[in-house]
């Protein structure tokens, strides 16, 4: 990872992939919840992202408890809470916009657990980004079409589960071994096998979802394959792979993008609007990240 590095591209065009396809990936999984649970559709998920590979893709270099914390907190924690918060009544733009705040909740959760200290641009973004949120939280409802409150609650769950299964990656680095992040989240994905699996029986029932697997249709088996092969394995590798070769500072911003494709697909596909209030919201959101990522630049710089 090196500051110098040129951006080729081929890098470029990787950025812009895993932008496009993180964007739709909202949108993607409200399709696949017309026909499936919040735990199944995550089951089938992973299934997709790890069986068809593990005969093959060597098991990663870093100690098995980051890949087994890593796929708990990123698999069940944050795509377990994002699924149900979905089909709970969240909308897919809105979802797009506040998981970003993962970026927040990873600057809090580094200060106790890392012990770095962010810049103080860093906690205004956050503040302003806060307000965001709230502002948000203001305009739901239970009409259709409106995002509901425990929906909104939960995504935010999701985000913070993916603030910790960034630290979970931070602390398999400072090992310092050197992994294939591809490996890794094969690995890791096949970790939530089991857990996904039992939640869909236990929530469920062992009828209804072997009802749900042998009635599969083509929306919910696209879904499946989208989310396993490009959301997690091409769009995670490709990511992983772009902040090993440039500093983060260089990369991260880029994610901002997401919600923009985000609020587009949905409004696309389920005639998605937002009130005044969510678009303020909005707008306070990427802000605050723009500042705290700027910030975080800026103080790399310094060293």
């Amino acid at each position: 990872m090196s500051a110098h590095v040129r951006m080729s591209a081929g890098d470029v065009l990787c950025i812009a992939g895993v932008v496009i396809i993180w964007g739709l990936n909202f949108v993607v999984m409200k399709w696949g919840l017309h026909g499936l649970s919040p735990m199944l559709l995550g089951a089938l998920r992973y299934t997709v992202a790890s069986l068809p590979f593990l005969l093959f893709v060597r098991a990663p270099t870093v100690p098995w408890r980051f890949v087994v914390a890593y796929g708990l907190v990123q698999g069940i924690g944050q795509f377990g809470l994002l699924f149900t918060a979905l089909a709970v009544g969240m909308t897919a733009g809105m979802a797009s916009v506040v998981m970003q705040t993962q970026a927040l909740f990873t600057l809090l959760l580094a200060v106790p657990l890392l012990g770095e200290r962010g810049a103080p641009l860093q906690w205004l973004g956050l503040a302003i980004a806060a307000m965001g949120l709230a502002a948000i939280a203001s305009a739901h409802g239970d009409a259709p079409g409106q995002m509901t409150m425990l929906g909104f609650v939960l995504t935010l769950g999701a985000a913070l589960m993916w603030a910790l299964s960034n630290l979970v990656v931070r602390f398999a680095g400072n090992t310092g071994a050197k992994y294939d992040p591809f490996a890794f989240v094969v690995w890791s994905s096949a970790v939530t096998l089991l857990p996904f699996y039992g939640l869909a029986i236990g929530v469920d029932g062992a009828d209804a979802t072997m009802s749900s697997l042998l009635n599969l249709g083509w929306r919910e088996a696209f879904a499946s394959l989208f989310l396993g092969l490009f959301a997690t394995l091409l769009a995670y590798t490709l990511w992983t792979r772009l902040l090993q070769r440039h500093h983060a500072g260089r990369i991260s911003p880029f994610s901002l993008l997401v919600p923009v494709i985000g609020l587009w697909a949905a409004a696309v596909a389920f005639d998605e609007q937002l009130a005044l209030a969510q678009w303020l919201g909005v707008i306070a959101i990427l802000f605050g990240l723009a500042i705290n990522q700027w910030a975080a630049k800026r103080r790399m710089a310094r060293g």
